[in-house]
C-alpha cells in the first residue's frame, strides 16, 4: 500500500495483523492436524481463519481513500489517477497468477501446465475490487456509493436465489448447483482451483466477486468516515457501534442466507464488515486515540511491506513443499513435512506442533519485512 504522509498508524496494524493470520493458517506444519479455528468452514458458517481475506478487502477499500487524498494533494488529476489504478490492478493481477504458477515447472519436479493455470486468486480478487471500486470511489458522490453498496449486495442476492441454474434450478446454496459454480465450471473451465468444494468451482470465482466488491466499497465508506472532521473519539464509537449492528444484522439474514466464505453470500459481507469495523475500531482507539503504540509495532512492520510478504511467504511456502529430502528411513518427502516430524513432533503434539510450526513461519517473515522496514525499504505496488 501507498505511505502516506499523514499514517493512520492503527490501519498499518490492523493489516499487519491480518498479514500475521494469513500466514498462520496458510503454513500448518501438517494440514492433517490444524486446530479447527485455523481452518476456513466447509461451507456455511465461519471460523477465525474467514475473518482473514474480507479483512483484506476491507483494508484495501479503508487505504484507497487516504491513497487518493494523497495523490490529489500532490497534484493528480482524475486521467493520471485512472492510469495508476489501471497500472496497479494490473500488477497485483500479475504477481497472482505468478504465485500461482510458480515455480514455472522448472525447479523441484513441479509441473506448470497453461492449460490448466489456475486463473482466479487473492491477489487476483484484490486486483479486480480494487480496480473496480476505485473506479466507483472517484466518479461518484457519497450518497452515490451508498446506493452502489446496497444495489451490489441486493443484486447479488437476487442472483443467488432466482437465477435459475441448468438441471438444478434456482436458490440452490450447495457447493455444486448454485449459479457462482455453473458460471466458474463454464467460463473457467479447467482453471480454478482443485481444491474447491466442488469440481469447476473456485472460492475467487467471477460471480461471487460482487459480493468482495461490496466488502471493498464497504472499506471506502469506512475510510471517508475516518477522514471525516468528527473528533477521534466520535469516529470510534460510530465505528463500534454499527459494526456490532452488523454482526447482529449478519446474524440474522442467517436465517434466510447462509454465511458462506466461499460464495461470499451477502450475509457474509454485512457479518464481516462488522467484525472488520470492530476490530478496525479497537486498533485506532489503542493507537491513534489513546496512543498505546508500542505493543503494534510488529504488527505495524508487517502492514508497512504487505505485498512483500504476502509474495515471499507464498513462495517459501510453495518451495518448503516442493524440496525434497531424504527422511530417517531412507525415502525422499518434501522438506516441511522433514522439519514437522523431526523436529516439532519431538517437542509438541500432532496439533501443537503444527501450529508451533506456523508462528515459526511468522516469526521468519517478520525477520524478512524488519529488515526492510529498518532499511525503509517499502514495496509499492
Amino acid at each position: 500500500m501507498e505511505i502516506a504522509q499523514q499514517r493512520v498508524l492503527s490501519l498499518d496494524a490492523f493489516r499487519g495483523a491480518t498479514i500475521a493470520g494469513m500466514i498462520l493458517v496458510n503454513n500448518p506444519g501438517s494440514w492433517s492436524a490444524v486446530y479447527p479455528q485455523l481452518e476456513h468452514a466447509a461451507w456455511n458458517g465461519w471460523t477465525f481463519t474467514d475473518l482473514i481475506f474480507p479483512f483484506f478487502l476491507f483494508i484495501v477499500g479503508v487505504a484507497m481513500v487516504f491513497s487518493f487524498a494523497k495523490r490529489k494533494e500532490a497534484g493528480a488529476d482524475t486521467r493520471r489517477l485512472y492510469r495508476q489504478v489501471v497500472t496497479r490492478s494490473a500488477q497485483i493481477f500479475l504477481l497472482g497468477l505468478f504465485l500461482n504458477s510458480f515455480p514455472f515447472g522448472l525447479l523441484f519436479g513441479h509441473h506448470f501446465d497453461l492449460a490448466t493455470m489456475r486463473i482466479p486468486g487473492v491477489l487476483q480478487r484484490i486486483a479486480v475490487c480494487y480496480l473496480f471500486v476505485s473506479f466507483i470511489y472517484l466518479n461518484t458522490s457519497l450518497r452515490a456509493q451508498l446506493v452502489w453498496l446496497g444495489s451490489l449486495l441486493a443484486g447479488y442476492w437476487m442472483i443467488l436465489m432466482l437465477v435459475p441454474v441448468p438441471g438444478y434450478g434456482a436458490g440452490v446454496l450447495e457447493p455444486m448447483g448454485n449459479i457462482c459454480w455453473y458460471v466458474d465450471a463454464h467460463l473457467l473451465a479447467g482453471h480454478t482451483w482443485s481444491g474447491a468444494p466442488a469440481p469447476g468451482f473456485d472460492p475467487e470465482g467471477i460471480v461471487s466477486t460482487l459480493g468482495a466488491l461490496a466488502t471493498t466499497l464497504s472499506g471506502a465508506l469506512a475510510g471517508l468516515w475516518l477522514r471525516s472532521n468528527h473528533s477521534k473519539e466520535e469516529r470510534t464509537s460510530w465505528m463500534f457501534v454499527i459494526g456490532n449492528a452488523c454482526l447482529l444484522f449478519g446474524t440474522i439474514l442467517d436465517l434466510w442466507m447462509p454465511i458462506n466464505k466461499n460464495l461470499w453470500t451477502p450475509t457474509y459481507v454485512v457479518f464481516m464488515n462488522g467484525w472488520a469495523l470492530v476490530c478496525l475500531a479497537t486498533f485506532y482507539w489503542l493507537i491513534d486515540v489513546q496512543q498505546y503504540r508500542s505493543w503494534a509495532h510488529p504488527f505495524v512492520v508487517y502492514g508497512m511491506n504487505a505485498i512483500a510478504v504476502f509474495m515471499l511467504s507464498g513462495i517459501v511456502g510453495r518451495l518448503l513443499v516442493l524440496v525434497k529430502v531424504t527422511s530417517p528411513v531412507g525415502t525422499a518427502i518434501p522438506l516441511k513435512a522433514y522439519l514437522y516430524e523431526e523436529v516439532y513432533r519431538t517437542i509438541a503434539s500432532p496439533l501443537n506442533a503444527s501450529l508451533l510450526f506456523a508462528i515459526t513461519f511468522i516469526i521468519v517473515m517478520y525477520a524478512f519485512v524488519w529488515g526492510m522496514w529498518k532499511k525503509q525499504w517499502f514495496w509499492k505496488v
